[in-house]
């Protein structure tokens, strides 16, 4: 029997809610902090996410996820927007903001000791970004040595 994949369980159970609500399924994510798991759902809607849309999210998808069960123990279920300086993860993040300000945390200082990288996002493939700094240098990036993609500025 193959092994579960929560995220994508958890993705296909929710992804037609919410959409059926009129939002956008940023991202899932099912982490561990400390001793506590936390299963992670981000929503989006071009006007802006409300306490309210989130609320009724939880709500609609409570029972769902209690009758799939796709996580054994205990967790805590939380619903939000993705925030300002959201994490670009997933391909369709980085199409939607190929020209936007985005800032990059590396794993190790590169070659000149620098750890922040701020530019614009020019382009994407799997294993790399391609941004231009304030300065106009082009530089591409390889997504598996950054902490962190996230933009710079919701301008958008």
């Amino acid at each position: 029997m193959a092994k579960k994949n929560t995220v994508a369980e958890v993705t296909e159970l929710v992804q037609p809610i919410v959409e059926e609500m009129g939002l956008t399924l940023w991202d899932v994510r099912y982490v561990k902090e400390g001793a506590m798991w936390y299963l992670r759902i981000f929503i989006d809607k071009d006007e802006g996410v409300s306490i309210d849309d989130c609320e009724k999210v939880t709500r609609a998808i409570d029972k769902p996820l209690d009758e799939l069960d796709p996580i054994e123990g205990n967790y805590t279920l939380e619903v939000s927007s993705p925030g300002i300086e959201r994490e670009l993860v997933l391909d369709r993040h980085f199409d939607r903001f190929i020209g936007a300000p985005v800032m990059i945390k590396l794993i190790r200082p590169d070659e000149t000791g620098v750890r922040d990288i701020k530019g614009t996002l020019l382009a994407h493939d799997k294993e790399t970004v391609e941004i231009m700094s304030q300065d106009g240098a082009e530089t591409v990036i390889k997504k598996k040595d950054t902490v962190y993609i996230k933009l710079d500025d919701f301008n958008i």
